[in-house]
């Protein structure tokens, strides 16, 4: 089994419920693939075998493991139904995978889509000019009695627009939200974005 020494110890520091797990699935995708290549990408052990298949990761309580290719392996809703968190939910124990033999499916359909040449189908991109945000109307009615934070919000970006709107939208409290809300007009009158403090001059 050709190994990398950077997997060996990230097991090694990994909690101990997850060893077994990440050693188990290790196992299987050399079962399923013994050309596998081992690496080490975004601080997590991957795996390879003519472009990337599948990478595993620990977490404090709980590990994922996820393929590449998700969609073209488990299927558009699968795949996406547990993005988040790998595609086979948080894993505490090896009773939380599927079967060995539905996982060495998987993986073997994933080298065959490798070893075929097959692309991920491009995501569709909306335009910028179809892309529109929904201004609260607490937040609309409050730009509407500034001229000034008015007209700066209807020319900002819609990134810009997102950044106020999620920031205002996401306080749990009422009194944080109109607190925000102030803050907010007033930065906007200025022409600032929401994170302008951390912007270069």
């Amino acid at each position: 089994m050709p190994s990398d020494l950077r997997t060996d110890a990230y097991i090694a520091k990994s909690a101990d419920f997850a060893k077994p797990i990440l050693q188990h699935l290790r196992r299987l995708v050399h079962k399923a693939c013994p050309e596998v290549e081992e690496t080490f990408k975004w601080s997590f052990p991957c795996f390879m075998h003519k472009g990337m298949l599948c990478s595993m990761a620990a977490f404090k309580q709980h590990c994922s493991f996820g393929f590449w290719k998700s969609e073209l392996v488990l299927g558009t809703d699968a795949a996406r139904s547990q993005e988040a968190m790998g595609h086979f939910g948080r894993i505490t124990s090896l009773a939380d995978l599927p079967r060995d033999e539905v996982l060495l499916g998987y993986i073997k359909k994933a080298v065959q889509l490798n070893e075929a040449g097959t692309k991920l189908p491009r995501k569709k991109i909306t335009p910028k000019a179809e892309r529109v945000v929904t201004v609260p109307p607490a937040f609309k009615a409050a730009l509407k009695v500034n001229k000034k934070a008015h007209a700066a919000f209807a020319g900002f970006s819609y990134s810009h627009k997102k950044e106020y709107i999620e920031w205002i939208t996401e306080a749990k409290r009422d009194e944080t939200r109109k607190k925000r809300l102030a803050t907010a007009v007033e930065w906007i009158a200025n022409g600032k974005s929401r994170n302008w403090k951390y912007e270069r001059c």
